[in-house]
């Protein structure tokens, strides 16, 4: 008799199973399109990102400007020589520093930078930001992570995502 109680009891059991497998699920909330997610998280992070550069040049004083992509420069000392163009060789004393202040990158006084304005390999940001400078100028240029390293970042000490402050001094122009 134990087992057919037994067996009686295995097949409501595997009857139960049987029939909630087939229940479809109650309705729920409509599907969410994962492309308009992914535009709304990148517009959330973007805002976000300028905050915290508009906190960073409020936190120092500064007078500085927006441009169209998103270049802020602060222009500190005027040196009174030609606008940089492009095509020119330009030569920069730099130093780049995160937002929270952190030290990244330094050219120091005996390893200026030099490159073609215009040309590519170097930061967008930088590149937008030299055409705002004559030379002998210095200025700050806080640059989102779109016109710096991007998601990315740059691998080594410059973190994904991370938007950089540029100290820039023009030294050098020239055509060739």
């Amino acid at each position: 008799m134990t087992f057919g109680i037994a067996n009686q009891l295995g097949k409501i059991f595997f009857l139960s199973l049987f029939l909630m497998g087939c229940n479809t699920p109650p309705p729920g909330p409509a599907p969410v399109d994962p492309h308009q997610t992914l535009e709304e998280t990148n517009q959330a992070l973007l805002e976000m990102e300028q905050q915290e550069i508009i906190d960073f040049i409020e936190r120092y004083g500064w007078d500085a400007t927006e441009t169209g992509s998103g270049l802020w420069y602060y222009i500190y000392r005027q040196g009174g020589g030609p606008l940089a163009q492009t095509g020119q060789w330009a030569t920069i004393r730099y130093s780049i520093r995160l937002l929270t202040g952190d030290l990244v990158y330094e050219s120091g006084e005996e390893e200026p930078k030099n490159f073609r304005i215009g040309r590519g390999g170097v930061e967008s940001g930088l590149e937008e930001g030299i055409l705002l400078m004559r030379l002998g100028d210095r200025a700050k240029f806080i640059m989102p992570a779109h016109l710096a390293h991007g998601v990315p970042g740059d691998g080594y000490r410059i973190p994904k995502r991370a938007a950089i402050v540029y100290d820039v001094e023009l030294i050098g122009l020239a055509d060739h």
